[in-house]
């Protein structure tokens, strides 16, 4: 993420601390489907394209260079992410893969702003459902 867009969050967001979640943040930037229930039954409709457009069309921009990125990079030297955004890109559209990943990265955003700590690549390893999955670590 570039100076530009990290002050149009910052300046927008203000406190990370506001939301409860990560997915909060992302349905207040609106990135996450609208959603309509009934009866029990859930149904997720279109992106929302609600909050700021131009912190939204930002992550968009950032997402279309991760793409871009985890296409050019070779499969031995991806990174877990971008071996992430290889499958998405496989199974989705072009457009429902950027905002998936415009998504994940304001989640993360919204880690890195809550916690107040530095992106690190390798923080998914700790997570409890990494460990898990994984039991040889």
């Amino acid at each position: 993420m570039g100076a530009l867009s990290a002050d149009a969050l910052v300046a927008s967001v203000g406190s990370a601390q506001e939301f409860k979640n990560g997915r909060q943040m992302a349905a207040w930037l609106g990135l996450v489907p609208s959603q309509h229930s009934t009866g029990g039954v859930t149904r997720l409709g279109p992106i929302s394209c609600r909050g700021d457009a131009y912190v939204r069309t930002l992550l968009i921009q950032g997402a279309r260079s991760s793409l871009q990125r985890a296409k050019a990079v070779s499969v031995e030297k991806s990174t877990p992410e971008q071996m992430w955004i290889r499958s998405l890109a496989c199974r989705l559209p072009f457009g429902k893969v950027l905002v998936a990943i415009a998504n994940k990265h304001a989640r993360q955003l919204w880690a890195l702003l809550a916690h107040d700590v530095d992106y690190d690549p390798t923080a998914f390893t700790r997570h409890p459902m990494q460990r898990r999955s994984n039991p040889a670590t």
